[in-house]
């Protein structure tokens, strides 16, 4: 029997994640918005044959077996939570929390109802990225020492006023919105345990609207803007590794660049995306190498993989759904979310205070 989905928030990842659902061979049963209008037109738009105006009633449907949330940063917790106690799997768009102690209580909610609850790091379900972890599982890259993570905008603020800019619903700027090449570094690396962070945010260009980008949301005049607009930082992990990192919406480079870098013992490797001046996914540059030495030479290999605009968030909608059946690993779990979230508020932090920051 085909697994059952509800979603909640009729977001701009709604279709990717409707399509997902159904190249899993799930069915999309409904749709909850608290603009029911918007919850109406995307169950029109995908044959969804119910639509409702609250969390309230798609959550007492007793037909749903998974719930997916694609709502402002603030919500994902409390819905997560309430949709894990109404007996649903949980897939939520990224971040995870608006920081670590609200991943902390979503797990707690994750074990007592013994459900799966996963992340959105889309990344991770890329081909280039499928094709670089298998590389790096085969031994080919040895131990990766150290790595770069990049997402840089020149022009990308995603409208100023909104719930984009406004820190108490979104928990920051693009340190947490960007946060997806920070999170396919640390996949490359095994995932450790962060020990350290050292972190510097900029507000240059926070309120020019010369910098705004060509997606987001409608500017709201009288909204908050109180964000960061680029952050820099470097990361150091209790197995030895370091990790650097550039993100930002606004900031005076050439173009939008998406990127990991590592250096192994084996082999060093990069998947990245560069961007058109427009930020067209279909034009984007897709790169992934594996550096290596052979017979005393430099030898760069191009690893080649299918063309795959939308990031891996088809892909990723789909891995949820064959892990809650039970057909496939999980590409992500709660608690790499909660490290990754860990180094977030350790960036702000840092960047607050001036300081290093230290990781329990």
């Amino acid at each position: 029997m085909a697994t059952k989905v509800g979603i909640i928030g009729a977001g701009g990842m709604v279709s990717y994640h409707i399509a997902g659902f159904k190249k899993a061979g799930a069915e999309v049963i409904a749709i909850a918005d608290m603009v029911k209008e918007a919850a109406d037109k995307v169950a029109a738009e995908h044959d969804i044959p119910t639509s409702y105006g609250s969390v309230e009633e798609i959550l007492a449907n007793p037909d749903i077996d998974a719930i997916t949330i694609i709502v402002p940063n603030k919500f994902h917790a409390p819905l997560a939570i309430q949709a894990l106690e109404a007996g649903k799997h949980v897939f939520c768009e990224k971040p995870p929390a608006l920081n670590a102690a609200e991943v902390e209580e979503m797990i707690v909610a994750r074990d007592k109802a013994g459900k799966q609850l996963m992340f959105n790091f889309n990344n991770r379900a890329r081909p280039e990225s499928l094709a670089m972890m298998e590389a790096i599982n085969s031994g080919k890259a040895g131990t990766i020492n150290s790595a770069q993570a990049k997402w840089v905008r020149r022009t990308g603020i995603p409208g100023f006023g909104g719930w984009f800019t406004n820190k108490a619903l979104s928990g920051g700027g693009p340190m947490i919105d960007l946060l997806h090449m920070l999170d396919l570094a640390m996949y490359f690396m095994g995932c450790p345990k962060p020990a350290h962070v050292i972190a510097t945010t900029y507000d240059d260009f926070i309120t020019d609207k010369n910098f705004k980008g060509p997606w987001g949301i409608p500017d709201r005049e009288d909204g908050v803007t109180d964000v960061e607009a680029a952050a820099h930082g470097f990361i150091t992990f209790e197995t030895g590794q370091a990790l650097s990192f550039q993100i930002s919406w606004a900031e005076m480079v050439k173009r939008e660049e998406v990127s990991v870098v590592f250096q192994g013992t084996g082999a060093g490797g990069k998947v990245e995306r560069l961007f058109s001046k427009d930020g067209d996914d279909d034009s984007a540059l897709d790169t992934c190498e594996l550096y290596v030495q052979e017979d005393g030479k430099s030898v760069n290999h191009t690893i080649e993989v299918e063309a795959c605009p939308d990031m891996g968030r088809i892909d990723s909608a789909a891995n949820f759904i064959h892990a809650i059946e039970g057909t496939a690993e999980p590409l992500n779990n709660c608690e790499q979310g909660l490290n990754l979230m860990k180094i977030i508020d350790a960036a702000y932090k840092s960047a607050e205070t001036g300081q290093p920051v230290a990781i329990s």
